[in-house]
């Protein structure tokens, strides 16, 4: 394994003590041999930095552990972290505190990247909590040109990328680019820079469940999961990158179908019996301003009877469903009734 290729393992850290160990023990499993690991400490203060320390101290001679001089955000911190890989390594793997490798994960990885020389994102399947994600590439090819994965999320919603922990990257494709993540795009930084990179290199898909991800975690992206994250992530990803992969008529139709679905999602919120938080608003319209799209009610207006229509429909099933429920089994319909309950326990 001596003249295997360097593999720089990033994991960039504040304040994840209950989770750090693990996936620093995940990555001293690896049966990959010939990596180094590069802990970034973003000025913790509930002991994460004490657990880091400890790891470095017991291998020495494979774990670096560097303090940034003041807190960063969170894209701020991986962009450092990123530019303290080794010079001499050929692919990078980033693991997000939070989450865990497979022991199988680095060298499979790296095995795809290396028979295939033009590939520059290794992807695979992501167990997130007790739930495998992402799509993958068809069984068994282990890669295809940037383009066509990116043709394959615009065409057919087929979403291949998943978060920085799924991903292998080359190392010269991150030298490349400074900073590496764009903030703007916060906090789907991670998507957008894969179809930026895309553009010059190719996707590789290991067909293996290689990587562990928690969902609710309290990251970025766990208070605003509520959101709506689906059809705003497809709208914003169409119209920063859909002009490099498709043809002016199919970037037309994907338009007004991810415009359709998107704007259709927040006039259901607007009609909503809850009243959406000012959070709500804020984060779709920031959004929507990372990507040069102007919001407007007027948008929301042109969705309204639909949306009401909808709302109506679905009322009207969920009604009739009950309805009949209660007319084959009214004590089953019931059993969930607090009074029905009440009378059980007594």
């Amino acid at each position: 394994m001596a003249s295997a290729p360097l593999v720089s393992v990033v994991t960039p850290f504040y304040n994840t003590r209950d989770y750090l160990g693990e996936c620093i023990e995940s990555v001293l499993r690896q049966t990959y041999e010939n990596w180094e690991y590069v802990l970034v400490d973003n000025c913790s203060t509930d002991g994460s930095t004490e657990i880091a320390e400890r790891y470095r101290s017991s291998v020495p001679d494979k774990i670096r552990v560097i303090h940034t001089a003041s807190f960063l955000s969170q894209v701020q911190n991986y962009n450092f972290a990123l530019t303290c890989i080794s010079p001499d390594s050929k692919y990078c793997k980033m693991v997000q505190a939070d989450d865990w490798l497979f022991p199988g994960c680095v060298r499979s990885m790296v095995e795809v990247a290396e028979a295939h020389p033009r590939v520059g994102i290794v992807a695979a399947y992501q167990l997130e909590d007790d739930t495998v994600r992402l799509d993958g590439l068809s069984y068994p090819s282990p890669e295809v040109s940037g383009r066509e994965a990116c043709r394959l999320y615009f065409l057919k919603d087929k979403y291949l990328f998943g978060s920085p922990t799924s991903l292998l990257l080359r190392s010269e494709a991150i030298r490349a680019r400074r900073p590496f993540y764009d903030e703007r795009y916060a906090p789907f930084e991670d998507g957008h820079v894969c179809f930026d990179l895309l553009k010059t290199w190719d996707f590789g898909f290991v067909h293996q469940v290689l990587t562990y991800s928690r969902r609710d975690n309290g990251g970025i992206t766990s208070p605003v999961r509520q959101f709506g994250l689906d059809p705003f992530l497809h709208l914003s990803m169409l119209v920063a990158h859909g002009r490099d992969y498709l043809s002016g008529e199919e970037y037309e139709y994907c338009l007004k179908r991810a415009e359709g679905e998107y704007f259709l999602h927040l006039t259901k919120s607007a009609c909503a019996l809850r009243q959406e938080t000012r959070e709500f608003w804020e984060f779709h319209r920031n959004g929507l301003a990372s990507i040069s799209y102007c919001f407007g009610w007027k948008s929301l207006a042109r969705w309204l009877p639909r949306a009401l229509a909808e709302k109506i429909w679905d009322a009207f099933w969920t009604r009739r469903d009950s309805l009949r429920a209660r007319r084959s089994d009214p004590a089953a319909a019931d059993s969930g009734h607090p009074r029905r309950q009440a009378l059980k326990a007594l």
